[in-house]
């Protein structure tokens, strides 16, 4: 993954609504959500979600279906493990890491 994309998807996942969107959609799991429950979850206008939802699947964290009238919202699981590998890809490469909590109770 590239810096300037993980920096996207940062942003975008550093706005309040986003990430609660996001973590209602990660919570979903597979399957995903169709916009009306997730508007109903979030209690925001559609115009507003819709807005919210451009941003993530502009970023490659969100996915969308359409099933004849219906659109389903999905968190991207391999955009989202992307990320989070991206972020702990280097960890502690140039210094010690600090012992696990198990391992420190040890």
């Amino acid at each position: 993954m590239k810096l300037e994309k993980a920096a996207s998807q940062l942003e975008a996942l550093g706005n309040p609504t986003r990430l609660q969107l996001y973590r209602i959609l990660v919570r979903a799991g597979e399957g995903g959500l169709p916009v009306g429950s997730v508007q109903g979850k979030l209690d925001i206008p559609s115009s507003t979600l819709s807005h919210h939802l451009k941003r993530l699947v502009d970023t490659g964290l969100v996915t969308q279906e359409r099933q004849a009238t219906t659109l389903i919202c999905r968190a991207s699981y391999p955009g989202m493990n992307a990320l989070i590998g991206y972020l702990a890809d280097e960890c502690c490469a140039d210094a010690s890491c600090a012992p696990a909590v198990g391992k420190a109770l040890a």
